[in-house]
């Protein structure tokens, strides 16, 4: 049963907030849990993105509909399609590359340039060489728990990902039906 949404949810301009100098956040999944360090430095616009989003309450609930061993593990589309809706063009503009897309940084996905929403990847490889030059600005780490990431399923390989117009229209209930072995996000929230 789909609850509805949080109200500031369905309004990207008012989650603005300035994210901390650095600051964890904790990610409860249907695998266990892991925790993601994050430094504004390495990528501030980033950074106060994924801050608003998680302390909003945004990715509690959402699936990893891609998971591509030696690759990425990759979230962030709302499980409710009127989330997804609301924040189909709520970009932010690029943060230039500081640190490498190594193993366990997590970055922003994106369309091309200055297109980055809400969703993420989690290196699972040193992607770096391929990843650093596309504008891929890596802002945080998983410092605790990657053996978590690794264990998410990833046997539906790009298929879900090639199905993203579908999960941003119909949510949950599409990939319970198409990708029912997808692990999911129970609670992503900032550690104090």
């Amino acid at each position: 049963m789909l609850h509805a949404p949080p109200p500031i949810l369905l309004k990207p301009a008012a989650l603005h907030a300035q994210a901390p100098a650095s600051f964890d956040v904790s990610f409860t999944t249907t695998k266990g849990t892991f925790v993601v360090s994050v430094h504004r430095a390495w990528a501030p616009r980033g950074a106060d993105r994924f801050y608003n989003l998680v302390k909003a309450g945004f990715y509690n609930g959402n699936e990893f509909f891609r998971v591509v061993e030696g690759f990425v593990v990759q979230f962030g589309i709302s499980g409710d399609p009127k989330v997804s809706s609301a924040w189909q063009n709520a970009n932010i503009r690029d943060d230039p590359v500081k640190t490498s897309n190594t193993v366990g940084t997590l970055t922003f996905a994106d369309a091309g340039p200055n297109t980055r929403t809400t969703q993420l990847f989690i290196n699972l490889a040193n992607n770096g060489p391929s990843l650093d030059s596309q504008g891929f600005a890596p802002f945080g780490k998983v410092t605790k728990g990657l053996a978590v990431v690794k264990k998410l399923y990833g046997g539906y390989g790009e298929a879900p990902s090639n199905a993203q117009p579908e999960i941003a229209s119909q949510g949950n209930t599409f990939l319970k039906k198409r990708f029912p072995k997808l692990d999911s996000i129970l609670r992503a929230r900032l550690v104090k």
